[in-house]
């Protein structure tokens, strides 16, 4: 099993930053890949970045390329998300993600970005 847990959303006016922390405990071995994935209300969950374990290749969502940053320090099992640049149309609730045999995820942090 995989333990996930976020910290870092909040509300921010448009045009300003937030960064995202999910932190990874248990069977971490068993992780290929973390990423981010974020719901808005009345959406679907989408991908919004990725990167895996072995490389540390990254993938991100078109809405988000050269404004959001995937990053993980493997040292402190920690995945990272810096977002810049932020509009109101990323205000979402955000999960992180861990692939291996199975998918687990954490709670949800709430981005809200005023207009």
């Amino acid at each position: 099993q995989v333990q996930l847990e976020e910290s870092g959303g909040g509300l921010v006016q448009a045009g300003g930053s937030l960064r995202l922390s999910c932190a990874a405990s248990g069977s971490i071995f068993s992780i290929n890949a973390m990423g981010w994935y974020r719901q808005a209300p009345g959406k679907q969950r989408e991908l919004v970045a990725t990167i895996s374990s072995i490389g540390g290749r990254t993938n991100y969502a078109d809405s988000v390329k050269g404004r959001f940053t995937i990053s993980r320090d493997s040292a402190e099992n920690t995945m990272y998300l810096q977002m810049n640049s932020l509009k109101p149309e990323d205000t979402a609730v955000y999960y992180c993600n861990a692939q291996g045999i199975r998918h687990w995820w954490g709670q949800g942090t709430q981005v809200t970005v005023s207009s």
